[in-house]
């Protein structure tokens, strides 16, 4: 069942996106090569603190950590720890928050220190295909258009777009109803109508969009190896158009 949040409610989404921008900002700026992922994830836990929200992600169906940090070949929900970054490397890192009962979600993707070409394509094009979708997200227009125009971005540019896992609608829960593939028709599943708020995230691949599991059970990676970005925002839908609730 889809939840349509009243005006109130999205103001309260907007405080916790707020926090999970700021965090992702704060992060962005501290990455270098040598430092470990579980700098970043205490780091994170720090501020969404110190700003008074939660961090959503911790214990959430067992995850234990604050952030997801996944690193080249990794998808999503790579788990933070004693892992060093290295020049080149480029790494995604997801992040919720709730406040006040509510809750925001993003991602983004980020380069350590100089990275390829290739990997700097990766990343524009991911984030290209984010902002192609949220551009979508406009009422009377239906679900599967957001997905065709992620998917459309993607082939566009001779990368493939991960299946297995979707975005997905949030708000009182951090995932409900609806679930955003990346991928499919347009034109079809719900239309969407103003009080909808989605996590439109794009998780995008170099090669094959097939997936392995680590054996932790989280840490999702590209059956082939080949790098992932993944960039992520949480969108309410409106009568003027989408409004980024996790956008500084």
């Amino acid at each position: 069942m889809i939840h349509y949040k009243s005006k109130d409610e999205i103001e309260k989404m907007h405080k916790a996106g707020i926090i999970v921008a700021k965090t992702l900002a704060m992060l962005t700026d501290m990455i270098m090569p040598g430092m470990t992922t579980g700098q970043l994830d205490e780091r994170a836990a720090e501020l969404i603190g110190k700003l008074k929200g939660r961090c959503a992600f911790n214990g959430y169906r067992g995850f234990p950590k604050n952030i997801c940090t996944s690193i080249n070949e990794e998808i999503v929900h790579g788990i933070p720890g004693t892992r060093r970054l290295k020049e080149a490397d480029i790494i995604s890192i997801d992040t919720g928050v709730e406040l006040d009962g509510f809750y925001g979600d993003a991602a983004i993707t980020v380069g350590v220190g100089e990275i390829s070409p290739e990997a700097k394509r990766l990343l524009d094009v991911t984030k290209g295909a984010l902002y192609k979708g949220i551009a979508m997200a406009t009422v009377n227009n239906r679900l599967s258009d957001i997905s065709c125009a992620v998917q459309e971005e993607a082939e566009l540019n001779a990368f493939s777009v991960v299946r297995e896992f979707v975005g997905h609608g949030i708000g009182s829960d951090l995932h409900e109803d609806p679930q955003i593939p990346n991928f499919g028709q347009p034109h079809m599943g719900p239309a969407l109508k103003p009080g909808m708020v989605l996590a439109i995230e794009p998780m995008i691949n170099i090669g094959t969009y097939k997936v392995d599991i680590l054996k932790d059970g989280w840490t999702a990676v590209t059956a082939d190896r080949k790098l992932s970005a993944h960039f992520e925002h949480t969108v309410a839908i409106t009568e003027d158009g989408p409004r980024i609730l996790t956008e500084l």
